[in-house]
């Protein structure tokens, strides 16, 4: 769809105060929303960039209760956090605020009522689970049963984390509240719905019809979503945090937080600008587009635009520019098992850095599919593009410019037909990047401002005025004009990718005129112009700096192996009798040898109390076969024996895995006869 627009809101996901921020945020949401914002600023639009803290929702009531604080303890710690991230990283919204605060409770409240009063939503009631100790009913990560698939103990009422099916609370076995471990009844409850399926056939239309420019994977999810046909969606909770349901005989229950979030976006337009915030919300000439993840496309495709629409005053999304994931080292980024690299702690790690970071995430942004970040593609980066190609050709032209001419732009003369073709490669960088930027294509547009770093550093190369100068003063001022020419350029087509580094480059060159019409000009710089002191944009970063960020991705690794290990579920219970058949006794090791051509085996010879036995283990990458002989261990003495590397092995040593996978031999605190029973 052409249509012009007067202004552009932007809006970005809203984080959920419930943890700090990390780098699959930045570069799913964040980074895209803040290059495209920063692009619009730079031509001179109108434009707004809306962002803030999501604060409800049973997540934050639970880590609450776990460190023994109120839930708005938890909100305000991370909402700062996250706050105070953003802006070190030059995340430039025009304000960052807040679902707790008292201006989104009243929007959130009238927004309800509003649909209430017109008949848009369905009471029902239904049976839900209920704790009659804690006088409340249960959200579903406050019930823990059975796994019905897996059989795992500790499974939550909407997910088991072991087999990582979804469930419904009445799907566990033998369920449990957490809060007072007592088994939970059924009670009935109301709730509001929004009948989604009433919404379907605009929303067909409106999607699969008028919007096939959106982006593949989020137009694709739209339509099976559609496809599979819309059901009511309950928007109240029953619930003590959150926006209260403005409604007599509703005490109790909340605003469901999905609901209550994407309102988020209006009340912080509301709370910035409280005369003027409606012509960015309901005026037909704003164009509205909403930065989230893929987690996030129906809630901004389907529901919250059923939301505006049952309104009826509100403009719609022109469009959903979702990316996939960002995968860490490999391995899905997960907050609850800290494998994440966190902004907070980049900021801390690598002061005065953003910009790289910035660098890498658009340069693998996740935008047609999941992608991957590692620490070792981050040092390449930043050291043979940012440091090699970007930095070391601007320095180069300073530094040449300050040793040959004062600091002076030089005078242009004649140019060479390699000069003109330099310089016709600048003609169309502004139409190229404009086609990528306005497309969401940020990846691509990132390679083609590096390509005038390249041109630039090749331009030096080739034209050598280190050597020309000596014979030729005439010939160098032209080909450092043209450099500096470049640099002013790089300037304008970095900006909305690189702010800290632009800003730095706009110092040495002693300009801050520069706008996005500019680009693509080669007179940018008059001559005589007087530059500033340069120092270099970049720095290089070492393999230790690396490795300690990868030790410590290593560390967090084995602290979870460590913790799943404590975690894994048992296994299904046995009776007693089948117990008792396992004959479990003591035996001193008299001989121990490696077993020839078994890198893991080990050939004991035990005394068992009546005789001598062999028995196989393959314990030999963690113990000497000498540290064993004379020591006391456990063994399985009626296990059907078996050859195993043509050796019979008369029984089982028993050992407990740690959880790095490594073997502890289970051995008796005291020395006993041979042959004692373990019972």
């Amino acid at each position: 769809m052409n249509k012009e627009f007067k202004r552009t809101l932007v809006t970005s996901a809203l984080p959920y105060a419930n943890g700090p921020v990390h780098i699959g945020h930045l570069a799913g949401v964040y980074v895209p929303a803040d290059i495209y914002v920063r692009y619009l600023r730079l031509k001179g639009k109108d434009v707004l960039f809306i962002g803030g803290s999501d604060e409800h929702g049973v997540p934050i009531t639970i880590r609450a209760k776990k460190e023994g604080v109120t839930p708005q303890d938890v909100v305000d710690k991370f909402h700062f956090l996250i706050k105070e991230s953003f802006e070190k990283f030059g995340i430039a919204f025009d304000i960052y605020s807040r679902t707790s605060s008292e201006i989104h409770k009243q929007t959130a409240s009238d927004f309800f009522l509003k649909l209430y009063e017109k008949g848009e939503f369905i009471e029902q009631t239904s049976e839900q689970y209920y704790d009659e100790e804690a006088n409340m009913f249960l959200a579903d990560r406050y019930i823990m049963g059975e796994c019905p698939h897996c059989g795992n103990p500790n499974a939550y009422g909407d997910q088991c984390e072991v087999c990582g099916t979804s469930l419904s609370p009445t799907d566990l076995i033998n369920p449990k509240s957490t809060l007072s471990g007592k088994a939970p009844i059924l009670k009935e409850t109301k709730h509001w719905y929004l009948p989604l399926d009433k919404h379907e056939a605009w929303l067909r239309q409106w999607i699969l019809e008028d919007h096939k420019e959106w982006k593949n994977n989020v137009y694709g999810q739209c339509k099976s979503w559609l496809d599979m046909g819309l059901q009511p969606r309950a928007v109240s909770r029953d619930l003590d945090w959150g926006v209260p349901i403005p409604l007599q005989g509703a005490e109790g229950k909340v605003l469901y937080v999905w609901f209550d979030a994407p309102i988020g976006y209006i009340s912080n337009t509301k709370e910035l600008l409280p005369d003027d915030w409606e012509k960015w919300w309901k005026s037909e000439d704003t164009k509205l587009l909403h930065f989230i993840g893929k987690d996030n496309i129906v809630f901004h495709c389907i529901v919250f635009p059923a939301m505006l629409k049952a309104d009826g005053s509100y403009i719609l999304p022109e469009n959903v520019p979702a990316n996939e994931f960002l995968n860490l080292e490999g391995d899905k980024i997960s907050t609850s098992r800290n494998w994440a690299v966190w902004l907070h702690e980049y900021l801390e790690d690598f002061p005065g850095q953003q910009d790289v970071l910035r660098y890498v995430l658009t340069a693998n942004a996740p935008e047609t599919k999941d992608n991957d970040f590692t620490w070792k593609d981050f040092q390449a980066r930043n050291n043979n593009e940012l440091v090699a190609i970007l930095g070391n050709f601007i320095n180069r032209a300073l530094v040449l410019t300050k040793n040959y001419f004062d600091n002076k732009v030089p005078a242009l003369h004649e140019l060479t037909d390699y000069d003109k073709q330099t310089l016709d490669e600048f003609s169309s960088v502004k139409q190229t990047l404009e086609n990528y930027l306005e497309t969401f294509r940020f990846r691509d547009a990132l390679k083609e401002a590096m390509n005038l770093a390249r041109i630039g550093n090749k331009y030096l190369a080739d034209t050598e005025p280190w050597k020309v100068i000596k014979t030729d003063r005439e010939r160098t001022e032209t080909i450092l004009n043209i450099a500096l020419q470049i640099t002013a350029n790089l300037a304008i087509a970095f900006e909305p990718f690189l702010p800290f580094s632009t800003e730095k480059i706009r110092q040495f060159i002693n300009t801050e005129n520069l706008n996005w019409e500019q680009l693509g000009n080669t007179d940018l710089l008059p001559v005589g112009h007087q530059l500033n002191e340069a120092s270099l944009l970049f720095a290089k970063i070492e393999d230790e700096t690396i490795q300690k960020q990868i030790q410590k991705l290593l560390d967090t690794k084995k602290a979870n192996e460590l913790k799943e290990s404590k975690a894994k579920p048992q296994k299904e219970n046995i009776n007693f009798d089948d117990f008792t058949k396992v004959d479990i006794r003591v035996g001193t090791v008299l001989e121990c040898i490696k077993v020839p051509k078994a890198d893991k085996l080990l050939q004991f010879l035990i005394d068992d109390g009546m005789k001598k036995r062999t028995i196989i283990s393959g314990i030999a990458q963690w113990y000497k076969p000498e540290d064993l002989v004379g020591k006391q261990v456990c063994f399985i003495a009626n296990l059907e024996p078996r050859k195993l590397r043509g050796v019979m092995s008369e029984g089982m040593i028993l050992s407990a895995e740690n959880a790095d996978g490594s073997l502890s031999v289970i051995q008796p605190s005291a020395p006993v006869e041979p042959g004692s029973q373990v019972v």
